[in-house]
């Protein structure tokens, strides 16, 4: 049997969120249901327990401040692969808590460099990525709300069974965006 996958996402939340789970729904209506997310750990196997990459994600994030991203505009992975997404302006803030977390159980050496990103849909191919694009493009040229997002509040997912993930445990980073 496979080893289990594990991640680390900030749920994109609010009209932003609900945008892409509809246009995602709109461009592969036969994809799982899968959350709105920014991915600060890609899908990776754990180099130890559960519990210690809990206890590695509580000491450093801990450490760490929120704070926001601003969504930039829609793009594509293709020819690489088929996959529609929105850009990540300003994210040296998701890089530095990528490469600090990628220590301990957590660490792994990724397929592709990370790069910051809001996922709308990973097609069957090219032509359809392509397809998808053209139609996400101009949905997003329209799309009037925030494009900021508060990253405070991160989740540990495990993948259940291929493209199902469950939440395991939130980890809130150290100082919030609001001041008490």
């Amino acid at each position: 049997m496979q080893k289990p996958r594990y991640a680390l996402v900030a749920y994109v939340r609010g009209t932003t969120g609900e945008f892409v789970e509809n246009l995602r729904r709109e461009l592969h209506p036969t994809l799982p249901y899968l959350a709105a997310h920014l991915t600060i750990l890609p899908p990776r196997p754990l180099q130890g327990t559960e519990s210690s990459a809990l206890q590695v994600l509580e000491r450093i994030c801990s450490q760490e401040d929120a704070f926001e991203v601003s969504l930039g505009g829609m793009e594509s992975f293709v020819p690489v692969t088929p996959t529609v997404y929105i850009r990540v302006d300003g994210a040296s803030r998701m890089c530095d808590l990528h490469r600090k977390l990628n220590t301990g159980a957590l660490e792994y050496k990724e397929e592709w460099p990370y790069i910051p990103h809001l996922t709308i849909v990973k097609m069957s191919g090219e032509q359809p990525a392509r397809e998808a694009f053209l139609t996400a493009r101009e949905r997003w040229d329209h799309f009037k709300g925030s494009r900021l997002i508060p990253v405070e509040k991160l989740t540990f997912v495990r993948e259940d069974e291929q493209n199902c993930w469950i939440d395991l445990a939130p980890v809130l980073l150290g100082r919030s965006l609001v001041s008490h």
